[in-house]
C-alpha cells in the first residue's frame, strides 16, 4: 500500500515549501554575497544558482518527483563535499557530523517529498 495523494493538503503544501526554503534562502544568500563583492569560486556560484532554482521549482510543485530527487542528489553532493567530517579532528568533526546528518534528513525528506508527489497523467 502506497500513500499517493490527488491534491496537495495544506499540510504536504506546507512540508513541500518547507524542504523548499533552505534551497531557496542558501541559494540567494550566496548569491547576493557575491553580487555584494564577497569572492565567491565559480563552483560555488554554479550551485547556489542550481539550489536556488531547484528551491524554486519545488515550492512551485513543478515536476515534483524529478525535482525532488535532484534536490536530493544535491544535498548528497553538498554533504560529501562540504561536511567531510571524517577527516576532522574533535571538535569540528562533531559541527561537521552534524551538518551532515542534516542534509542526510533533507534527502529523506525530498526523497519521501518525490514519492508522495501525484504521478502526472498524459492526455
Amino acid at each position: 500500500m502506497s500513500f499517493r495523494p490527488h491534491a496537495a493538503t495544506p499540510g504536504l503544501t506546507l512540508a513541500r515549501l518547507l524542504l523548499a526554503s533552505v534551497f531557496v534562502v542558501m541559494g540567494a544568500w550566496r548569491l547576493w554575497g557575491a553580487a555584494q563583492g564577497v569572492p565567491t569560486s565559480g563552483a560555488t556560484l554554479t550551485f547556489s544558482a542550481a539550489e536556488l532554482l531547484l528551491g524554486l521549482l519545488v515550492a512551485a510543485g513543478w515536476k515534483l518527483r524529478w525535482t525532488a530527487l535532484a534536490a536530493a542528489l544535491l544535498m548528497v553532493v553538498d554533504a560529501v563535499l562540504s561536511h567531510p567530517f571524517w577527516s576532522f579532528a574533535e571538535p569540528a568533526r562533531s559541527a561537521q557530523l552534524l551538518h551532515f546528518m542534516k542534509n542526510v534528513c533533507m534527502v529523506g525528506g525530498l526523497w519521501l517529498l518525490s514519492l508522495t508527489a501525484p504521478a502526472s497523467r498524459r492526455r
